[in-house]
């Protein structure tokens, strides 16, 4: 048999025409199937049960508290924001007294960074005593808020001088006679007494204490929290 450039030239344009129809056979069928593959599958929105409808001005910021609540219905932070450094604050200068009357400085333990819930911080300072011993104003200032809730109980929220800070004293058994909200209180006069309201184990009596700085618009109930034995345990 004899080949000719012509046989040659019909063959390799028939097996150039088979390979391109090869090529674009297996292209319709693996880019649909990456395709799906690579898609991005919808995130869904929040359920609104993770979500609360009271208004944040009538709740208590959950980090005041200091015992196990429950659901707060709020997603925690990946990790906590760092405290501002009580060295570098200018309550550090102020000298401020023990909240409690008759506790020295070396009876107090660190507590802030002790868990609560399972899933946030303490953020506050617990001072153990008698009930019904004297709670004290550890400097001057200005009651902002007496709020009574279901974990902090019977809580006092005061004011610094310069309105910069608040100090919140929680599970009170009960407010001392004349404090009242905008009432002016003195350092060491006393506020209130040591109790087990709100959320308090009923067999131990004792101060929940925080401090923050506040923020701009000096709301009573937020603020970014500093650790009290550091103010407090010189």
């Amino acid at each position: 048999m004899i080949v000719t450039a012509k046989h040659v030239l019909g063959a390799g344009l028939l097996g150039f025409v088979l390979g391109a129809f090869t090529v674009a056979s297996v292209q319709n069928v693996v880019t649909p199937r990456h395709a799906a593959s690579t898609a991005r599958t919808p995130v869904a929105a929040p359920s609104a049960d993770i979500l609360t409808s009271e208004p944040a001005e009538h709740r208590e910021p959950a980090t005041r508290d200091s015992a196990p609540t429950g659901t707060t219905g709020r997603i925690p932070p990946a990790a906590p924001l760092p405290a501002p450094s009580a060295e570098a604050s200018p309550l550090a200068d102020r000298d401020l007294l023990v909240p409690v009357q008759g506790i020295a400085e070396d009876q107090l333990v660190r507590s802030f960074h002790d868990a609560r819930d399972g899933r946030r911080e303490h953020e506050a300072l617990d001072i153990l005593a008698p009930r019904n011993t004297p709670v004290i104003a550890i400097e001057d200032g200005t009651v902002a808020k007496l709020f009574v809730s279901k974990a902090g109980g019977n809580t006092i929220y005061q004011f610094d001088p310069s309105q910069q800070y608040c100090y919140y004293y929680a599970h009170l058994e009960r407010y001392a006679d004349g404090v009242g909200e905008g009432s002016p209180i003195r350092r060491g006069q006393v506020i209130g007494y040591v109790g087990t309201s709100g959320n308090a184990p009923k067999d131990t009596p004792h101060l929940h204490f925080a401090i923050f700085r506040l923020n701009a618009d000096r709301h009573w109930w937020e603020g970014t929290p500093m650790d009290p034995y550091d103010l407090l345990h010189r």
